[in-house]
């Protein structure tokens, strides 16, 4: 799997206008609603919510992946945004969160939802890499570094 397939240049927020978990989490998919990318945002606000509800997303040195499964997604396909300050997100390690990776698929893609949840883990768990995350400037850069991680050479174009 590569991330680039599922993350377009234009579903990147930074920084988020959000200052808590909720209103961060509704601004990704406010963003996704606005690309093109889902197609009923309140249903999947629902749907992400309640998940966030189960457990925290909130997986610890700074990041959070938020995540759901629903039929306004037309596909799997991920949003990213880096708040102004972090944001408490109850996060395993009490760490407020400083970059917020929002995955979202059809109900009936579990098998690529999980890959790309691990996926983006895996990435995200070089400290080198996840310091530039949250040190980027703004959208080109922080799509610039997940563009670099896949050994991708190719410009960034906007999906929708």
């Amino acid at each position: 799997m590569n991330i680039l397939d599922i993350l377009s240049p234009d579903a990147i927020k930074v920084p988020l206008e959000a200052t808590h978990k909720q209103a961060a989490i509704e601004e990704l998919i406010d963003l996704l609603s606005l690309r093109g990318f889902v197609t009923d945002g309140p249903s999947l606000k629902r749907a992400v919510w309640e998940r966030e509800q189960q457990r925290s997303t909130g997986i610890g040195e700074g990041l959070a992946i938020p995540h759901g499964k629903s039929t306004s997604a037309r596909a799997l396909t991920m949003a990213m945004g880096k708040p102004r300050e972090p944001i408490e997100f109850g996060s395993i390690d009490r760490k407020p969160v400083r970059l917020i990776i929002l995955l979202v698929s059809p109900a009936d893609r579990i098998a690529e939802h999980i890959q790309a949840l691990g996926k983006v883990s895996r990435l995200m768990t070089g400290p080198q890499f996840r310091s530039s995350c949250y040190d980027a400037k703004d959208a080109a850069e922080l799509y610039e570094l997940f563009r670099k991680s896949e050994g991708i050479d190719r410009p960034a174009v906007a999906r929708g």
